[in-house]
């Protein structure tokens, strides 16, 4: 084994790697595991008979013929987006097509995905095959429904143990088949597939079976007799022909992005599309599936002059702020137009105007960090100007009648909802979070009792509460002319609820950073705000990243409690709205049975993309 060393001076202190722990074979782990010895024996098998007591319920309730799963095949549509008109339809899947184009860009330029042994693919297939077979068996199946699903696990598990072995005969351990699955890597040496090509594949089949396997034609149409009907074949053109098409844009995406990524410089790449995936949840929802109808003479008259002042002003003022020499003055100046920016909600006046006066702000506080010479100053100039222009976009989009007709106050419902309420908490929430935990830690005494005392009283109260506080009482506080509708109330209160727990987790992060950090870059010259961005929160920000993962996990999966206040997300629509439909009534434990998986499969990825993070960076290793 080979060893590494390291050097202090005339001291060398050598360093073994620690050992491999062997893999045992099935039969020897599972003796080793699970019956070595009687009382091990006898809880394996009283624990498997009750886990098949479990399954056989669970399969007996989810293949009884009187659970009306009819009910979730003919209302996808109202679960994904409420009752957005189908004829505009085309919007939702122009946003999805934006979606996967950054999703395969992204998945090319950070280079995702990791080898995986074929022979653990075969494995693994062979082992689905085994679970398939014995799920067929305490399903309560007819018997030709056995059989074919008894035939397809076969089938799944022949071809796990043809990859297998065909990995065991490119790796060179042609032996007997005990000998592949015994002992520790050898058959792990051999051939490899990336989980992007595994996860391709999935999706296609997946794709491919909308074309083949007759699932059924399901359609309610309010004013035909019947109004629902389900027809044999497979899923309506308007499903499997997008779907077809989505699938060619993501692959067409990826490769594209395999193309250009060592074309053009890694750094640059990467950061255009971190700001285009912050800008495409707004971009697509305020101006691709709201579709504003802008009145081009208000526009050019109010909204383009307000938006020529503050970027004249701003850029002035910015770089003058950036100066070096302007010292102490510029901090008091900025303070100064914070407070102007609030003073401006206490007057009616144009919303564009006090949200641009905040931003104004924020960028003038955080100058005197990016200050520098003149190519510093003149990049913190553009950077002012792209997100004012951005956000004077989306305001008077906002502000603009929409033409999309649907009835209630949003657009959308269902998962959408559900997803565009956790996605913008998040990005509210976050640098919300960090500034409560600077400011809780640090040694100015008025910063950490405001952000102590914000934290434990928003930790203390319920989080429906706060919903129903910013829901129904805020808007009777708010100024004469200014309105904020009930899903900007919402998601400003849940926001800044995620952000007080956000700020415990990385309050957490930023005292596991040791004084020899703080230390080394005062040494060098930093100011404590170049201390913090650039040293102090990128490494605390990553001891973080498993609770911080665990609370966004959480706000998802709390967006449910929105249905409480009548919004009309994808478990209101579960619960309320789809049992009472004269066709489906008492189909409530079906639905909300489907909604519990949509949540799951949701909260594992984000999981699953949790212990991709911590590997990468080494969290736990180093």
């Amino acid at each position: 084994m080979s060893e590494l060393s390291s050097t202090t001076g005339n001291l060398e202190v050598p360093y073994t790697p620690p050992p491999v722990t062997p893999k045992l074979p099935p039969r020897e782990w599972i003796r080793a595991n699970l019956f070595s010895s009687p009382f091990n024996s006898t809880l394996t098998v009283v624990s498997g008979l009750v886990i098949l007591g479990i399954l056989r319920g669970l399969l007996s309730f989810l293949f009884n013929p009187i659970r009306q799963w009819d009910a979730t095949a003919t209302n996808l549509r109202l679960l994904m987006t409420q009752a957005y008109p189908e004829e505009q339809y085309i919007r939702v899947w122009v946003s999805t097509a934006v979606i996967l184009i950054l999703s395969g860009l992204s998945l090319a330029v950070w280079r995702a995905g990791s080898a995986v042994p074929l022979s653990k693919v075969g494995r693994n297939l062979v082992a689905t095959g085994a679970t398939m077979a014995l799920l067929t068996l305490l399903a309560p199946f007819s018997a030709s429904a056995t059989v074919q699903w008894l035939i397809a696990s076969a089938v799944v598990a022949a071809g796990g143990e043809g990859i297998r072995r065909f990995s065991a005969i490119r790796s060179g351990s042609v032996g007997s088949a005990g000998s592949v699955g015994s002992g520790g890597s050898s058959g792990d040496d051999g051939r490899t597939v990336t989980t992007l090509t595994l996860l391709g594949v999935a999706l296609t089949g997946l794709v491919v079976s909308l074309w083949v396997v007759p699932y059924g034609h399901h359609s309610f149409i309010l004013d035909r007799t019947p109004r629902v009907m389900a027809e044999p074949g497979t899923v309506a053109m308007t499903t499997k022909l997008p779907w077809t098409v989505m699938l060619v844009i993501l692959v067409a995406a990826y490769f594209l992005g395999r193309s250009l990524r060592d074309r053009l410089p890694t750094n640059a790449t990467r950061a255009t599309l971190l700001v285009s995936w912050l800008l495409a949840p707004p971009v697509l929802l305020y101006l691709v599936l709201r579709d504003p109808s802008f009145d081009m003479g208000h526009v050019l008259g109010t909204d383009l002059p307000i938006f020529g002042a503050y970027a004249v002003g701003g850029a002035v003022l910015l770089s003058w702020l950036t100066r070096p020499t302007t010292g102490e003055v510029g901090r008091i100046v900025a303070a100064l137009v914070l407070i102007v920016g609030f003073c401006l909600f206490l007057q009616p006046m144009r919303m564009i105007v006090r949200i641009d006066m905040l931003m104004l702000a924020c960028f003038a506080l955080a100058a005197p960090t990016f200050a520098g010479g003149q190519r510093a100053r003149r990049r913190y100039v553009v950077g002012w100007l792209g997100v004012l222009g951005v956000s004077s976009w989306l305001i008077t989009a906002i502000n603009t009648p929409s033409t999309v007709d649907v009835p209630g106050d949003f657009f959308m419902g269902g998962l959408s909802l559900t997803l565009l309420v956790a996605i913008f908490t998040l990005v509210v929430s976050f640098p919300l979070g960090i500034l409560l935990a600077l400011a809780r830690t640090s040694t100015m005494p008025i910063f950490r009792l405001l952000a102590t005392w914000f934290i434990e009283f928003v930790r203390g109260v319920p989080l429906i509460t706060i919903l129903i506080f910013f829901s129904i009482m805020v808007p009777l506080f708010l100024p004469r002319g200014m309105h904020l509708s009930e899903l900007a109330a919402v998601v400003v209160g849940y926001s800044l609820f995620s952000a007080a727990y956000l700020a415990e987790n990385v309050r957490g992060g930023l005292q596991s950073i040791t004084r020899g950090q703080h230390e080394a870059a005062e040494a060098v010259g930093m100011t404590t705000g170049q201390k913090t961005v650039f040293i102090v929160l990128p490494q605390a920000l990553r001891a973080a990243i498993p609770p911080l993962v665990g609370q966004c996990i959480g706000v998802f999966k709390e967006t449910s409690l929105l249905a409480i206040i009548g919004l009309f997300d994808v478990l209101y629509i579960a619960r309320a709205v789809m049992p009472n439909q004269t066709e489906f009534m008492g189909s409530t434990r079906e639905n909300v049975l489907f909604v519990s998986l949509i949540y799951w499969i949701f909260a594992y990825q984000m999981s699953k993309a949790s212990q991709r993070i911590e590997k990468r960076t080494g969290l736990g290793e180093r």
